[in-house]
């Protein structure tokens, strides 16, 4: 790709984004198309990181329709414009469906209303309409201003000096149905409201024995009923892109039955509203509903979610993923040339991306266009890797097959929970569970971690035992910090007399370590020579090899809540600063995370050493802020960022240097990071980290008695993760040089990356580095290497 700025190969020197480098320079944001939750955080970003490279921004309100109108429709925007806004729903800079801007006519006069005002980068939130005119708008620029100078409208040095229109693309909708990226912005909180709903109905129909149908958006994108049914574990789920077979009534109907004589007291159905059968006729949901009255005589109600799914507060993971795209589409607007296609920011694994514009157009075009034609397995596949990973593990999850089609292993499985409860355990426990008994495995639970192992607290595990499973909190079976090292001889018999021929550890960072000491062990006692894999679920996000854990997001929008609560009381007060501790042990990352999610001025870390002098330096920086019309003040510290700057030290300091200026007050969150029900993404995570898990154990399984070898290797003792864009197993012995023992932290940490990002939108000057920046990728090439880890 050409660029201004020369592109440095990955891994190269870094090359860092300068403050005011964007000098002379006007960016103009809308947001355009159906609204979504997450788009103002979108442009928060764009506004701060704009005026904080130098450029002048500029708020184009009421999308399309504002352009083409011009005049009070499109004004500057001020640091404090977007104060305020990350916790709100839908978009403050309004949204309309634009007739005008589709004629030549309308988009003439708006490139007018653009040379005005010398904005020649356009930074656009929407779906793929919306920037599908975007990119018209920029291929006809040159055209329409040589027409407008024609017409004397404006003048030749004009067509000159603003020859040309850069176009960068966010997409902003709940459906997830842009194809090229993981997630769009909304997508995430459209889930928990969703999860909300379902968590709600699960109560009164279990009560009432009552089977539900529940239709979600999605006209023609199946993603938030898939990973809704896939979150809530649904009997049955209705896709525009999958539709059921030939037949489907009666198959349905035999599977309710089924489950209602395995003492299931409900049943839930979830339809997209485009649901479609193989004709391509549409299936509604009260069609299913007088099915199921017809066949089964069951008791069935429909709830139809509506625009529920797009309002309310944006999740955590919306936030931060809107946040780091805004900047990120800033930093391409800024590095762009008239030769650089039109592109959109998007998020690969857990990697911000640039994609060419047109091309992730064309392939959303292709989906649908599969469909029209009833081509259903080339849609599924052009959906992206991540709705082809969510359908297959749905399908093995929700449909046990008879016991005499599952050709038995005769191997015996266990999965053991340790170290402290994290949400999305149990959904993990539940979708092992399942994978391996359709695997043909016979599998065993292990109550109260490493302690109930030795004194052998071990049962078998059936396929309806886990129902229900994925949106209860905590731990079912139980979980203990013990270390296994103290009881290894009697876990070695507890092996030999369960039979045990594989392990599976749901944990964090005990888990780790425990993992660790088994292996060590492996030279004593031969039991332990077999394959054993842990997946990372801790609330500190912790654990060596994995960017992610099962059980960190919950506590994210746990601790974003909380602040959201906590900003409203300090606006009504005026003049008051909040000092919010976090848990996480040393890892800095819930302090961190939930400081860019909730807007805070500060997060104090153990990872980024500071002192007397960054604590003055904040003090300051808030008495200069409430100067400003925003007068409330948002800290947040990790529990052991230092030991001798204590919550209590920091909110007394606070308190003396802010005397007269602004007020103090101080809240731990405690175990509350801990609880509550899983958020959308750890169960969906939990679920499919953990199915991948239980395929690996087969395929070592099948390796090792094919040829008789004791797994005495060190690949048969791995961590699974997420690194960057792919699903990785690791040997848990190759980890131990990448981890810090004493702090219980990896010695590298993908999201100190991010912590300049935090500071730059709360008016510090930091460096931030761009060198993973600046290549724009083919839409194609993204699962090439490695496993691709689609979250």
């Amino acid at each position: 790709m050409a660029s201004s700025v020369p592109s440095t190969p990955r891994g190269s020197f870094p090359r860092y984004l300068e403050h005011l480098s964007g000098s002379g320079k006007a960016i103009g944001v809308l947001t355009s198309g159906g609204d979504a939750q997450g788009m103002n955080a979108a442009v928060r970003a764009v506004v701060r990181m704009g005026i904080y490279v130098g450029a002048k921004v500029y708020f184009i309100y009421e999308g399309y329709q504002g352009m083409v109108d011009g005049g009070s429709n499109i004004v500057e925007a001020k640091w404090e414009s977007v104060s305020s806004i990350l916790q709100v729903g839908g978009t403050i800079i309004g949204s309309a469906r634009c007739k005008a801007f589709h004629t030549r006519e309308g988009r003439l006069q708006a490139a007018g209303n653009l040379v005005q005002r010398g904005i020649t980068n356009l930074c656009v939130i929407g779906g793929d309409g919306s920037l599908t005119g975007a990119n018209i708008f920029r291929k006809e620029w040159s055209e329409l201003l040589e027409e407008l100078a024609k017409n004397g409208k404006i003048s030749e040095e004009a067509v000159t000096k603003y020859s040309y229109l850069n176009v960068v693309g966010m997409v902003g909708s709940i459906d997830n149905d842009f194809c090229g990226t993981d997630m769009t912005i909304g997508t995430d909180s459209a889930l928990h409201r969703i999860m909300e709903v379902i968590d709600a109905i699960m109560t009164t129909a279990q009560s009432h024995q009552r089977t539900f149908v529940l239709e979600v958006m999605g006209r023609h994108c199946g993603y938030l009923a898939l990973v809704s049914a896939l979150a809530c574990g649904a009997d049955w789920v209705f896709l525009p892109e999958s539709p059921p077979e030939e037949g489907w009534e009666e198959n349905m109907c035999v599977k309710l039955s089924e489950n209602r004589a395995r003492k299931k007291r409900l049943n839930i159905i979830i339809v997209a509203e485009g649901a479609i059968d193989t004709q391509n006729q549409p299936i509604s949901s009260q069609k299913i509903k007088d099915l199921v009255v017809k066949q089964l005589g069951f008791d069935t109600r429909v709830t139809i979610l509506g625009h529920v799914q797009r309002g309310g507060t944006p999740s955590a993971f919306d936030r931060i993923l809107a946040s780091r795209m805004g900047v990120e589409a800033v930093v391409a607007l800024l590095e762009a040339t008239p030769e650089t296609p039109a592109c959109v920011v998007s998020l690969s694994g857990n990697q911000a991306v640039r994609l060419p514009l047109v091309e992730c157009v064309q392939m959303t075009q292709d989906v649908q266009k599969a469909m029209d034609e009833r081509r259903f397995k080339d849609a599924v596949r052009l959906r992206g890797r991540s709705f082809e990973g969510n359908l297959n593990i749905y399908k093995r999850l929700a449909i046990k097959l008879p016991d005499d089609q599952i050709t038995k292993s005769n191997c015996n499985v266990a999965v053991i929970n340790v170290g402290a409860p994290a949400a999305g355990m149990n959904a993990a426990v539940r979708s092992a569970v399942r994978v391996g008994i359709a695997d043909g495995h016979k599998m065993l639970a292990i109550y109260d971690g490493f302690d109930g192992f030795a004194k052998g607290q071990i049962k078998e595990i059936g396929w309806s035992d886990v129902g229900g499973w994925t949106g209860q909190g905590g731990s079912i079976l139980g979980t203990k910090r013990v270390l296994p090292g103290k009881f290894l001889k009697e876990i070695a018999e507890q092996i030999r007399a369960h039979s045990i021929n594989a392990l599976l550890i749901i944990g964090g960072f005990e888990a780790y370590l425990g993992l660790l000491e088994l292996s060590a062990a492996r030279e004593k006692y031969e039991e332990l020579c077999i394959p054993m894999v842990m997946v990372p679920a801790t609330v500190s996000n912790n654990v060596p090899g994995s960017d992610f854990s099962i059980g960190s997001d919950t506590a994210l929008n746990t601790i974003t809540d909380t602040c959201d609560r906590i900003k409203q009381s300090a606006s009504g007060t005026k003049r008051r600063v909040f000092i919010i501790e976090t848990m996480g042990g040393y890892c800095g990352y819930l302090a961190n995370m939930g400081g860019l999610a909730a807007g805070a001025d500060a997060a104090y870390i153990f990872e980024e050493p500071f002192d007397i002098r960054d604590l003055q330096s904040n003090v300051e920086h808030l008495t200069e802020k409430m100067k400003t019309s925003i007068q409330r003040g948002l800290v947040l510290r990790n529990e052991n960022c230092s030991e001798n700057y204590t919550t209590d030290f920091i909110y007394q300091l606070y308190s003396e240097e802010g005397k007269g200026v602004f007020d103090c007050r101080k809240n731990v969150l405690g175990h509350m990071q801990q609880g509550g029900v899983p958020s959308p993404f750890d169960r969906n995570f939990g679920t499919k980290i953990s199915a991948r898990a239980m395929q690996w154990i087969t395929t070592k399984l099948k390796e090792s008695y094919g040829k008789g070898k004791k797994c005495v290797s060190d690949d048969y003792i791995c961590v699974l993760g997420i690194s960057k864009r792919n699903v990785i197993f690791q040997p848990v012995a190759d980890l131990k040089e990448e981890t810090d023992f004493e702090h219980r932290i990896p010695k590298e940490q993908w999201w100190l990356k991010l912590r300049p990002l935090m500071k730059i939108l709360a008016k510090y000057k930091a460096s931030f580095d761009v060198s993973d920046s600046g290549q724009l990728e083919p839409v194609q090439d993204q699962n090439t290497q490695g496993e691709p880890a689609a979250i």
